[in-house]
């Protein structure tokens, strides 16, 4: 029996972590034109955005690692981030941090059962407490630097691999590619809708093992101390501070960081 049920809880995740950013899909030729203009913040899906090669130089890059402090329900999240493995995720990241997006926001996703899956927040929507929860999940990160909205290509790097594969799902190049970061409890990841280089300000916490997710999503750092405090989060709690404590000195070509 407990073989049967994982062959279908685990299609039926894979379904729902493809809406891991909402149903917020992406409709440019590439990041410079990406705009949510759309009150719904919804366009269609079978556009894409095209990451050039000067777009990903532009991008805020974290060279090593970092370690940031999130404080959730009055209780500390250690999380060592990982630019070496997923320096423009990680740098992203970083930089929201400093920029203080994330302070206030909620976690708007929380998935437990039938099994532990994802705690998911980092929608800039949800720090307005009358925004409708049903449309929590389409926001991303508005950068005032270009008044449009930011995203990142999808960036995993290959286990042993010196370089990541940007934009790619290691299902779609086939082969047997593992990642260097793969989705381990307490994994930190980008949430995206399908389009691969949709990955804006949203991010989840791994609840459990997820090697289904491994290669298809960007891991880019994990809970280091505090993952029984990611453990008792709820749909609605909010972030009530985030800082860098360790190794911001890496983070590079970041107008936030000043």
């Amino acid at each position: 029996m407990q073989i049967k049920f994982r062959q279908w809880w685990q299609p039926l995740l894979i379904i729902s972590i493809l809406m891991l950013a909402g149903c917020a899909s992406l409709s440019a030729n590439n990041l410079k034109d990406v705009s949510s203009t759309d009150a719904s913040n919804e366009v269609s899906a079978n556009q894409t955005i095209i990451v050039t090669n000067s777009q990903e130089n532009n991008l805020a890059r974290l060279e090593g690692k970092a370690t940031v402090l999130m404080v959730v329900n009055g209780s500390s999240i250690t999380i060592e981030v990982d630019g070496t493995n997923a320096p423009i995720t990680a740098g992203n990241f970083i930089d929201l941090v400093q920029r203080g997006v994330y302070e206030g926001l909620a976690f708007h996703r929380v998935v437990r059962e039938p099994q532990p899956f994802v705690v998911q927040g980092g929608d800039p929507q949800s720090k307005n407490p009358n925004f409708p929860v049903a449309r929590l999940g389409t926001g991303g990160f508005m950068d005032p630097e270009t008044s449009n909205q930011r995203y990142i290509p999808l960036e995993i790097t290959p286990k042993g691999a010196e370089e990541p594969i940007y934009s790619q799902t290691f299902d779609r190049l086939g082969g047997n590619k593992q990642p260097a970061l793969k989705h381990t409890r307490g994994a930190l990841a980008m949430a995206r809708s399908n389009v691969p280089d949709s990955a804006s300000s949203q991010f989840y916490f791994a609840l459990t093992d997820l090697p289904f997710l491994d290669g298809n999503y960007a891991v880019f750092g994990y809970v280091t101390e505090g993952m029984d405090v990611v453990d008792g989060i709820q749909q609605g709690d909010r972030i009530e501070s985030v800082r860098v404590v360790e190794g911001l000195d890496n983070l590079k070509n970041s107008p936030g960081s000043n």
